[in-house]
Order: structure tokens, then C-alpha cells, then sequence
């Protein structure tokens, strides 16, 4: 007995021990504790309708009656909620047909199995309380940025926990390429994503996404969050470059100026926390082939020839100039055509204004594979020429071919022009 009792207090103090770290409001605990006794009552008796159960989580302690009807003895037809005459009269003698007996019920004499049923249905509760007040806080903060402490760190993720000891998903997708954390730091992310599936969340952030760059902008510049400037677009490859583009309605306010601040101190911050992210900051304008130019920085553009109805520019630009366009690793122009939403292929301007008879690619197919010519094709550059224009880098990656391959179709066209060259000086 005396053990069924320890049972029965031990899961009390569970209870409360729960209220305590998840900081459930008295009301909700109540109930859920007294729908678990009433859940267990109800599989022992059949019914829990004649039960008053009276729950004080604040001193661990419970109580529970049961009612019954006191009826002839000969009458009885439902023992849970008849008390026969003979045995009322034994609680107390001046007991008549028609009464109502209330008697306490001790719950540690149910045994072991109704205790462990009770912690049970207590524990999946518990549980559900603890998804509901997780997704409940998260779910309209998508977007929103957000400071947690690291936990633990594995190969496909990191696990953070909030100043409520939630668990929150930073999956390594999501990190910028030289996040490196240990136990106990503070990371910020933005909200990325919160995920429902079978009543289960699972909160997921993001440090490589576009809105966590909006977001630490709008802390960082104050004439952004206050409205005087408006940051119209943004476009990131995380831990290399960035560029934003920012406008202002006040011909007072530079927006690109007070967005940098004097020698970059405002910027500064913002590209610490991506770990060394450049970010470009140019004046946005409706003005398409202006746009273009100015997200194309630092390349001079010569001119350009705007397909709208496929979000396509063609970009005619110095030869000198053509590397800057196109950036290390092609991150220049990847950016630009993300910050844009045109698709970007840059070309030399031919010097001299010398025109020399154009030749299809398909002539060229007893020479280079014709899935080589289908690729390049599928840029948009049918003629010997429009590849020879193009910059090697733009083919080599945006065709998917490797350098040698390149190199090798380059010498091949171009040795067909020189020919020509050689055959029209003798």
C-alpha cells in the first residue's frame, strides 16, 4: 500500500516538475491532469460521469469521490453508481433510499497497471501540451530573425535551444559555407520554416537566406526600418557576395550612402555576421537596361539588347570589361541576374567594325560532338561567331562543359576565321 501511495505521489511531482520547465499556466495543467484521472476512471468503471476529481498541482496533491445513489438493497442494477441500502447504512446509519453517498477513493488501491496507464496518458498530454506551445509560438514568425545557443552540432545539422529550452533546426544547407560553432554560442538566424507534420514541429532556420540579409538590414540602418528607405531587392550567394538594392523617396537621403555609412561602419556589422560577405549596395530604378548596368557594377557596360517577353539581356561590354561583369567564379553576374530577374549573357564587342561571313554551328558537327553543339546551342549562340563573342567562363559553366572542352571548340571556330583571314590575304 505504502508503495502504491509513493507511486502515486512521485507522478504528482512530475507534474509539477513539468509546470515548472515548461512554464504551463496553472488552468491548463488542472485540466489536463484531471482529464488523465478521468480517462483512467472511465477504462476501471465504465464511466466517469459520477466522479469529482479535485486536482491542487500547487500541493502536489489530488482527491477523488465517487457518488452513488443509495437504493433498496435488491435493487441495485449499476454498482458504480448504486450503493445498496445495508452498505450505505455502514458509513453512516441514518442513510435512506434516494440519497446520495459521496465516498473518497484512494487511486494508489486501482494498482499498479491503472498508475502506469495514468502516467502514460499523462505523458502523451504532456507531450501534445508541449507541441501545441511550441508551434503556437513560432508559427506567425516566419521571417522573423532570432538568437539561440547552441546545443549540439551534427554532420547534416545543428540543434539550438531557445531562452524556453526549445529545440530549434539549423540544417547545414542553411549555414554560410564557414559557420563553425561549439557548444554554448549564441547564433543568430532568421525563422525559415515551421513544419507541422502529424502534430510534431519542428522549428527550421535559415542563415543563407535572402530575408535573414533583409532582416539584418532593417536592425542594422535605421532610415530602413523606418521606412525612409526602401530595400527593393536582394540576392545572395552566402559567404561570398551580395548586392542589394536600395531606394528613397526623400532626394535628401542617399540611400546608398546611408545604407554603407562613412567608411562601410554600418555595413561593417552585417558582413561580420556572414562571415566575411562582400555586399554591393546600388540605386535601384524601374528603368530595365539601367538596372542591369548599374547590378552588372563594377563592369562599364557599352550597351544592351533587352528580350522582355523571356527576361533575357544580352550585355555588349569591352573585352577588359568582360571578366569584372562576369566575377570570380561568375558570382557577379549570377548575382545580377538574380537581383534583376533577367537572365544575363555578356558578349565582347567585335573592334574595328570589320564583318566577316557568319557560320552555323551544325556546319561544324564532323569536328566537335554534337551534344557539345546542342549545349552551347542551348544558351541562345547558333553561329561560330556568338560563341567566339562569348566569354569562355559564361560557356564553361553555363553549358555545364568542362575547360578542355571549351578551349577545344574555341580553337576549332576560330581556326575556320583565320583561315578565311589567310585565304583573303593571298
Amino acid at each position: 500500500m505504502a508503495k502504491k501511495k509513493t507511486e502515486t505521489t512521485s507522478l504528482i511531482d512530475t507534474f509539477t516538475e513539468f509546470k515548472e520547465t515548461k512554464n504551463i499556466d496553472r488552468t491548463t495543467m488542472v485540466g489536463v491532469l484531471e482529464e488523465s484521472f478521468r480517462n483512467v476512471i472511465a477504462k476501471i468503471f465504465g464511466s466517469d460521469e459520477n466522479f469529482d476529481v479535485i486536482v491542487n498541482p500547487d500541493k502536489g496533491d489530488f482527491e477523488i469521490y465517487r457518488n452513488r445513489e443509495v437504493v433498496a438493497d435488491n435493487d441495485v442494477t449499476d454498482p458504480n453508481k448504486q450503493m445498496p441500502l445495508s452498505a450505505a447504512r455502514e458509513i453512516d446509519p441514518d442513510y435512506e433510499v434516494g440519497e446520495e453517498v459521496s465516498e473518497t477513493i484512494d487511486f494508489a488501491k486501482f494498482g499498479r497497471r491503472a498508475i502506469l496507464t495514468l502516467r502514460q496518458t499523462l505523458a502523451s498530454k504532456i507531450l501534445e501540451l508541449e507541441h501545441d506551445s511550441l508551434y503556437n509560438k513560432y508559427k506567425d514568425r516566419v521571417g522573423e530573425i532570432i538568437a539561440a545557443e547552441v546545443y549540439q552540432t551534427w554532420k547534416n545539422e545543428t540543434l539550438l535551444m531557445d531562452d524556453e529550452h526549445n529545440e530549434l533546426l539549423l540544417p547545414k544547407s542553411q549555414q554560410i559555407p564557414r559557420d563553425f560553432f561549439h557548444k554554448g554560442d549564441t547564433v543568430r538566424a532568421v525563422i525559415d520554416r515551421v513544419d507541422n507534420t502529424n502534430g510534431n514541429p519542428k522549428i527550421y532556420l535559415s542563415r543563407t537566406s535572402p530575408e535573414f540579409l533583409r532582416r539584418l538590414l532593417e536592425m542594422e540602418i535605421p532610415e530602413i526600418s523606418d521606412g525612409l528607405i526602401t530595400l527593393r531587392r536582394v540576392a545572395r550567394i552566402p559567404g561570398e557576395r551580395a548586392k542589394i538594392a536600395v531606394e528613397s523617396y526623400d532626394d535628401r537621403i542617399d540611400p546608398v550612402g546611408a545604407c554603407v555609412g562613412v567608411k562601410g561602419s554600418r555595413i561593417h556589422g552585417i558582413v561580420r555576421e556572414l562571415n566575411n560577405e562582400n555586399i554591393d549596395v546600388i540605386n535601384y530604378t524601374a528603368n530595365t537596361k539601367l538596372f542591369i548596368q548599374r547590378a552588372l557594377s563594377p563592369a562599364e557596360v557599352s550597351s544592351i539588347t533587352l528580350n522582355e517577353e523571356e527576361r533575357k539581356a544580352e550585355v555588349y561590354l569591352q573585352p577588359d570589361q568582360v571578366s569584372l561583369a562576369i566575377g570570380k567564379g561568375g558570382t557577379n553576374i549570377k548575382l545580377a541576374s538574380m537581383l534583376t530577374e533577367y537572365t544575363i549573357d555578356v558578349f565582347r564587342e567585335v573592334e574595328g567594325g570589320e564583318e566577316t561571313e557568319d557560320i552555323y554551328l551544325d556546319e561544324f558537327a564532323d569536328e566537335i560532338d554534337q551534344w557539345v553543339i546542342d549545349a552551347i546551342k542551348g544558351l541562345g549562340l547558333n553561329t561560330a561567331k556568338e560563341v567566339l563573342n562569348a566569354p569562355r567562363e559564361m560557356l564553361i559553366e553555363k553549358a555545364d562543359l568542362e575547360e578542355n572542352t571549351v578551349d577545344d571548340v574555341l580553337r576549332i571556330l576560330r581556326s575556320e576565321f583565320e583561315d578565311e583571314g589567310t585565304n583573303g590575304e593571298s
